[in-house]
């Protein structure tokens, strides 16, 4: 009888050891889609149904050969153009090849524009990955402005290098030569979530930022259990927020760096709809 209650017990521990890995292994592979509407009124009529697809934090992380089921997402989704908000590539592994596998395939999806993270600024690898990038036809926004017009009406993409290629206040002094008399709609890249407050000083319209990971570990009900910059419980995470007139997407990304797993907290594609 003892032996028998020791089979069962084993075999419960067995199962849920499966479980517990089955549920782990989805949560780090599984892409979710996250979709959000930012209705605003300052927004030029052509840029209505607009649709901006954010990968953020991709940290050399491969979803299916030559990166074929993100790239089949982001096709889906029929974006007019794809943001990459930073760390594209892992500053403890580098792999610009794989981060290129990505970018080769979505810029035959829509026009793509990229900004540094902190991870970029950490590796002598980055002078390459920018060549490369531009070579595929990325556009690389180093601290400067496009402007995208649809019938005639435009809009201004701002793209804020990572604060370690600098620091805080050369990014606030950057960030206001950009809207010196700018008076159109602004889309700000910014790899970093934590100065929200920044981008709300600013007046810019709507931001796209990354860098927290979810909070790595998420807590139904709480949220984010920690996050570069922010520390334990931080606010910014995940989602949309609003301040004024601005408002600030925060994904919780794709790959992951120093600590190798996601728990409750699946990679993440943004898909947002302009209205």
């Amino acid at each position: 009888m003892r032996k028998q209650k020791s089979l069962i017990v084993l075999g419960i521990v067995v199962l849920l050891t499966a479980v517990c890995t089955l549920w782990l292994y989805w949560g780090n592979t599984a892409i979710q889609i996250t979709h959000y509407t930012i209705d605003d009124a300052a927004l030029p009529d052509s840029f209505k149904d607009y649709r901006i697809v954010q990968v953020s934090d991709l940290h050399n992380t491969e979803f299916g050969e030559g990166q074929k089921h993100l790239l089949s997402k982001i096709r889906q989704e029929k974006p007019n153009i794809i943001v990459i908000t930073g760390d594209l590539i892992d500053s403890r592994n580098t792999d610009v090849d794989t981060a290129m596998e990505f970018v080769h395939g979505a810029v035959n999806i829509a026009p793509v524009y990229y900004v540094t993270g902190n991870h970029e600024a950490r590796t002598t690898a980055y002078a390459d990955l920018r060549t490369q990038l531009l070579e595929a036809g990325a556009t690389v926004l180093s601290d400067s402005v496009e402007t995208i017009e649809q019938n005639g009406e435009p809009i201004s993409l701002l793209g804020l290098n990572d604060p370690y290629f600098s620091d805080n206040e050369a990014l606030r002094q950057t960030l206001g030569t950009m809207l010196k008399e700018n008076d159109n709609y602004t889309i700000l890249l910014s790899h970093r979530p934590e100065l929200y407050d920044l981008y709300c000083e600013s007046g810019v319209n709507l931001v796209f930022s990354g860098h927290a990971h979810g909070g790595q570990v998420r807590i139904p009900f709480v949220g984010g259990v920690i996050a570069p910059h922010q520390g334990f419980f931080p606010k910014y995470t995940e989602g949309c927020f609003t301040n004024g007139v601005t408002h600030m997407v925060v994904s919780r990304g794709l790959g992951n760096s120093l600590f190798p797993l996601r728990v409750n907290n699946p990679p993440e594609l943004v898909v947002v709809t302009l209205e």
